[in-house]
């Protein structure tokens, strides 16, 4: 690398890390309820916490990745057109292609490395954390079980044993199961023990040689049924919780997963295509860091009057037009009423024209009235700004004379 292509890709470098690390942070916002739920309630320790967040990441690192390229692209240029470092650039006989290869390479490693995020780390991510969730409903499960007590950490269940055989199996076991409604249920069992299925994420106590008492709620019948062996799940409270709070949702699976989702939907005639959409946007989401860099170097020269509360602002509206487009064209594409592999597609076309438009004007220098236009628009409503909050400080000056001295 040139001298001058190390300095554009290491002062993008920079925005970039603090922008990333910015938008997960915020990003995680959404799961500190959960996190703090697990630590009050369910004694989460500080590292299992930290392994979670682990977890995590690459949720949101697929999302925040192609942002902080544009953010970068645009901060980093904008900084240069307003410091007159890009005329120098250009005085000293470099071309906007020229200058525009180092951020090609820098949106290029971004691509790879959300590729690989989404198509490795997320999976192994998910993996984990389906994994470890079910390690806390496990673990919460055997310690909580104790001889002759009363436990109540069963959704609808009431749960006694007279005697602890080792750590998952019991004797004497009584039940009281109010779960159906109008009837409450007693199980008396000589033997129970705790059988575990991680990949239902589910917990069930096998019960042999006992019986169930049946009684309606208004007390008229009552039923006596014997069993040799009865299964039963035992729901703790807030599982359903951590169910829904980890990653199961379609656009945190794995591909191969998507595959099958996909293969069992149309099996089954499903009008939603949502697994579909999903899949396509694997491959169209890493691809936004390169059209978001080719765009971000001329919006960044562009808005250079109005410094870099402007270029931020320009990177913002990009990125809020792109996203809605893509929420709302995704939903289309689940809906059915246009082709749902193609969906998540037209976006990024219309990053590509835009794209492409900016730095065909930008080499050839020809003027961007309409661009010029919004960021006077921008400046003038920023110096508003600036000047309403400025007045409000002034008049929040003392206006008494100082006193005068002895």
């Amino acid at each position: 690398m040139k001298i001058i292509h190390r300095y554009i890709f290491t002062e993008m470098l920079k925005i970039f890390a603090l922008s990333t690390m910015f938008l997960t942070m915020i990003m995680f916002l959404d799961k500190a309820m959960f996190m703090t739920d697990l630590i009050l309630n369910r004694g989460l320790t500080m590292l299992e916490v930290g392994r979670m967040v682990l977890y995590i990441s690459p949720i949101f690192l697929s999302i925040t990745i192609p942002i902080s390229v544009l953010v970068a692209a645009v901060m980093t240029f904008n900084q240069f057109s307003a410091e007159n470092e890009f005329v120098v650039m250009k005085s000293s006989g470099w071309s906007f292609i020229y200058l525009l290869r180092p951020v090609l390479l820098f949106a290029f490693l971004a691509y790879l490395t959300t590729n690989a995020i989404i198509f490795y780390a997320l999976p192994l991510g998910n993996q984990a954390l389906k994994e470890m969730v079910f390690n806390i409903v496990k673990t919460r499960a055997n310690i909580d079980i104790k001889p002759n007590v009363f436990n109540q950490d069963f959704d609808n269940l009431v749960l006694m044993v007279k005697e602890k055989k080792g750590p998952n199996t019991f004797r004497g076991v009584f039940i009281a199961d109010s779960s159906f409604k109008g009837s409450t249920k007693i199980i008396l069992s000589e033997q129970g023990t705790i059988l575990t299925d991680q990949a239902n994420l589910r917990i069930q106590l096998q019960l042999r040689n006992g019986s169930i008492h049946d009684l309606s709620k208004q007390g008229e019948d009552y039923q006596i049924m014997k069993f040799d062996r009865y299964n039963l799940t035992l729901d703790i409270s807030g599982t359903d919780q951590l169910k829904q709070k980890q990653i199961l949702k379609p656009r945190e699976m794995s591909v191969s997963e998507l595959k099958q989702r996909i293969e069992i939907n149309k099996k089954r005639n499903g009008h939603d295509h949502l697994e579909e959409v999903e899949l396509s946007k694997r491959f169209s989401i890493p691809l936004t860091c390169i059209l978001f860099g080719i765009i971000g170097v001329p919006l960044g020269i562009t808005s250079r009057r109005s410094g870099k509360s402007g270029g931020f602002i320009f990177a913002t509206c990009i990125i809020l037009m792109y996203y809605v487009s893509l929420v709302l064209l995704q939903n289309f594409g689940r809906a059915g009423r246009i082709n749902p592999y193609f969906s998540v597609w037209i976006p990024n076309i219309i990053l590509l024209i835009l794209g492409l438009y900016v730095g065909y004007k930008t080499q050839k220098e020809i003027p961007f009235r309409t661009l010029n236009k919004i960021n006077e628009k921008l400046t003038t409503f920023g110096e508003y700004l600036l000047g309403l909050f400025g007045s409000r400080e002034t008049h929040s000056l003392p206006t008494h004379p100082p006193n005068p001295p002895d």
